[in-house]
């Protein structure tokens, strides 16, 4: 069975840093197009940044980009983000979501993506 794992959310002041990461289990990952998405309370789920199998990268918005890094182990099966200077707006709870190897290279669109996490809080406060 496949299985996503976050973890490393939590509550950070404006301004800090957290790591998430991805754990993936039930079967090998590093072929697979894996990606970052956040949703906020009473917002839609939304992309946060990708990374495939060769390390191709997309990121949201200008708003994300220099203050997120996604990357991944593939020896490892873990996905990872490190975010930096926070901001409330972040807040959010973050989704890590992997896609089938001959499905898509990369993508933005979280319906491309079939298998997901539970997810992470992650909260900062102004």
């Amino acid at each position: 069975q496949v299985q996503l794992v976050e973890s490393g959310g939590g509550l950070v002041q404006a301004g800090g840093s957290l790591r998430l990461s991805c754990a993936a289990s039930g079967r090998t990952f590093s072929r697979n197009p894996m990606a970052w998405f956040r949703q906020a309370p009473g917002k839609e789920r939304e992309f946060v940044a990708a990374i495939n199998w060769s390390g191709a990268i997309i990121y949201a918005a200008d708003s994300n980009k220099g203050r997120f890094t996604i990357s991944r182990d593939n020896a490892k099966n873990t996905m990872y983000l490190q975010m930096n200077n926070l901001k409330a707006e972040d807040t959010a709870v973050y989704y890590c979501a992997a896609a089938p190897p001959d499905k898509i290279i990369i993508s933005r669109r979280k319906g491309d993506y079939d298998y997901w996490g539970q997810g992470t809080q992650v909260t900062v406060s102004s």
